[in-house]
């Protein structure tokens, strides 16, 4: 497939990466406000918007801040083309919706880049649980303790702020984990939650703490963070009446069941130091995103992250925040 993405920030560079690396698709053309062209594709063309591109593409990347993704799905979907957005889906409910409903109006494929749903560990577990495996699960504990120094914040306007990352760590860097957290269990009936800025100069949250109920009496909790210095690997631990398990970075580090056998993959490989760092060397998973998304594209079917779920997600960040500000 051909490629027009938006935006030509460090993520754009990761899908340009990604996409040099898959035979058969390109980036044709990107579209950047001030002009600016993308480092690791330093040749491709340049437009100002969707609307100017004069090479054809047949598919939109959306790497826009968080604030403009719906913007620019809308966009792509008015131009009938399939839609991934990078993650979040969105920062606002009203907004999400409006661009779901646009890409189903246009058929359209949309797609979000939550790629740890791709790592063999998180899929089989979220299989196990959709099987009922696991026994009943009554406690969930995500603690995604990272740490950014100021000068990331400082190096863009929007860095930690409200209109447009939409928050601090739960919103962004936290983002992924809360998305398997989320896929694993769904969204909880009430959420309780804490948070300030300690560490850093910005207007959203540097740390915060959510306690969650779920209507099958699961209680469950999130951690987000970019002020425990030096950062931390992401922690999910879950319990149930059957045994428990450990995941860390997407890998199953322990596992306690007595009548179901470890699903993990010893063979898992990508690493993406999240707790320290926004640079994604590896692009692997992402380059499974991809091929996912032009899969169904070709030949029907639902993403591995669609939507529908990655609105969830972002609804669950929002009934967080929600909580802390009541």
């Amino acid at each position: 497939m051909k490629y027009a993405i938006i935006g030509t920030g460090n993520i754009s560079n990761t899908y340009a990466r990604a996409i040099a690396e898959m035979p058969g698709s390109e980036i044709s053309a990107c579209v950047s406000r001030s002009g600016n062209r993308l480092k690791a594709g330093p040749d491709i063309p340049v437009f100002p918007d969707l609307d100017s591109i004069t090479t054809d593409f047949d598919a939109v990347i959306v790497a826009t801040p968080n604030g403009l993704h719906c913007e620019g799905i809308i966009a792509a979907a008015k131009r009938g083309k399939h839609v991934i957005t990078e993650k979040p889906l969105g920062i606002r409910v009203d907004e999400m919706e409006q661009a779901i409903a646009a890409c189903e109006a246009a058929n359209v494929t949309l797609a979000v880049a939550y790629q740890r749903r791709t790592a063999p560990d998180n899929r089989a577990v979220k299989a196990l649980i959709e099987k009922g495996a696991l026994g009943n699960i009554f406690a969930a504990d995500l603690a995604a303790k990272f740490y950014r120094d100021q000068a990331y914040y400082d190096s863009a306007d929007y860095r930690g702020g409200l209109s447009i990352d939409g928050g601090g760590p739960f919103m962004q860097q936290a983002a992924h984990n809360i998305d398997i957290y989320a896929w694993f269990f769904g969204l909880p009936e009430q959420v309780v939650s804490l948070m300030g800025t300690f560490t850093h100069k910005m207007e959203a949250e540097d740390h915060g703490a959510a306690l969650l109920k779920y209507s099958n009496g699961m209680i469950g909790t999130i951690i987000a963070s970019t002020s425990t210095k030096p950062g931390y690997a992401a922690r999910l631990e879950v319990h149930s009446d059957k045994g428990s398990f450990t995941m860390t970075d997407d890998a199953i580090t322990q596992w306690h069941f007595d009548d179901v056998p470890n699903p993990g993959n010893s063979d898992f490989q990508y690493r993406h130091d999240g707790a320290t760092s926004a640079v994604v060397s590896d692009t692997s998973a992402h380059q499974k995103i991809i091929a996912d998304f032009e899969r169904v594209v070709e030949q029907g079917g639902t993403p591995i992250a669609d939507a529908h779920s990655a609105k969830a997600t972002s609804t669950l960040i929002l009934e967080i925040y929600g909580s802390a500000l009541t």
